[in-house]
């Protein structure tokens, strides 16, 4: 069949890229879903740095590639053995195929799916295929889902079945900035309650941890921010205190609002400055997570004593150390109590056509989350 879809032919393009069109909107052909596989139409796609990672040229991927990875939509069609799916179905990506086999999967932890990692780095679905393609010329996947399309075909273990109340543009943020962001708290962190915690770096994901971090009651919710904006919409989702990153003693004013440092900080920039600056506001015998993806090459430096001496601990977060399958519902009925108002960190829809300027807009960190409606 054919579909609508935005192509990155190369990556490293020079901003803005309403200029330079990095990602060209263009009619592509897409195989009908083979076995364990299914056929989505695709309703609501997010703007993620993940995406602009790609762009950008900070996370090679192969190319040209449909890109996006965070959507939901509807089930089309249904590949051979898939049972546990209808046709109408709504879903929500998940951009970790997990294969349910492999130790990690086996073990509890399908974020880190060996064969999953191993396709999504080669371009490919869960299978090894690629069902798409401009002529002879064959597109390579993003992350499994490929979502910047009116249609995808994805592994049936791409997907989670959700709520059909549940509005598309609200529904995709939980294929990525909830499930990393509220992740990483729930899952990675264990948040208990009366903790003193701050989140550095308030775009979705960030502030998807802010949400996670309220529910579970802390005594003390730091934001940290280079945006007035930003800072000041962490305040109206449940932050006690706000404070510049770029203050040169900002570290210092966290040290003396906690006493000594926070219990537990989220590094969610993706930058190692904001790592220095999350490890450097940690108490002692304090946890320090990290979901930001920075640049491969780049380094974090921090002094081996300090580890042992003060009892340090530093953890990554994949995919919010998630079950898709269990936690993607569970935070959609939190949403839906009213407790993580998931909906705040919504800025704004675009049309397929306006990708380009969206990127832009992301790039310069003037918005939260922007929703591509198809």
């Amino acid at each position: 069949m054919k579909t609508l879809a935005a192509i990155l032919t190369c990556s490293a393009a020079p901003p803005p890229y309403a200029t330079s069109t990095p990602l060209q909107i263009t009619e592509i052909d897409l195989d009908p879903p083979g076995p364990g596989e299914v056929l989505l139409r695709v309703r609501a796609a997010g703007l993620c740095h993940s995406d602009l990672s790609v762009i950008d040229g900070n996370r090679p991927r192969p190319l040209p590639m449909v890109l996006g990875h965070e959507a939901a939509g509807v089930v089309e069609e249904l590949g051979a053995g898939v049972t546990d799916l209808a046709v109408g179905d709504h879903v929500v990506t998940a951009f970790v195929p997990s294969c349910g086999h492999c130790e990690p999967c086996v073990d509890g932890r399908p974020a880190l799916c060996e064969p999953g990692l191993a396709v999504n780095t080669a371009g490919t679905l869960l299978s090894g295929e690629r069902r798409l393609h401009r002529g002879a010329e064959p597109l390579n996947h993003h992350l499994g889902v490929s979502a910047f399309s009116e249609y995808a075909t994805v592994a049936r273990n791409s997907v989670v079945r959700v709520d059909r109340s549940l509005p598309f543009a609200e529904a995709a943020l939980f294929g990525c900035a909830v499930i990393t962001g509220t992740g990483a708290v729930i899952n990675t962190a264990d948040l208990q309650p009366g903790k003193r915690v701050a989140v550095v770096g308030l775009g979705g994901v960030g502030l998807a941890a802010l949400l996670g971090a309220r529910v579970r009651e802390p005594a003390m919710l730091i934001a940290v921010d280079l945006s007035a904006a930003k800072l000041a919409l962490a305040q109206s989702l449940g932050a006690t205190h706000v404070v510049r990153a770029d203050d040169p003693d900002c570290a210092e004013q966290i040290r003396a609002l906690t006493r000594g440092g926070v219990d537990v900080a989220f590094e969610m920039a993706g930058s190692v400055r904001a790592m220095e600056l999350a490890y450097k506001i940690t108490r002692r015998g304090g946890l320090t997570v990290t979901a930001g993806l920075s640049h491969p090459q780049a380094m974090f430096s921090i002094p081996h004593v300090g580890i042992v001496a003060e009892e340090r601990t530093i953890k990554g977060s994949y995919l919010g150390s998630c079950v898709p399958e269990r936690d993607i519902p569970r935070y959609i009925e939190w949403y839906q109590q009213g407790l993580l108002p998931v909906n705040r960190l919504l800025s704004e829809t675009l049309q397929l056509s306006e990708i380009n300027s969206g990127f832009d807009r992301l790039a310069s960190g003037a918005t939260v989350r922007q929703v591509v409606t198809l």
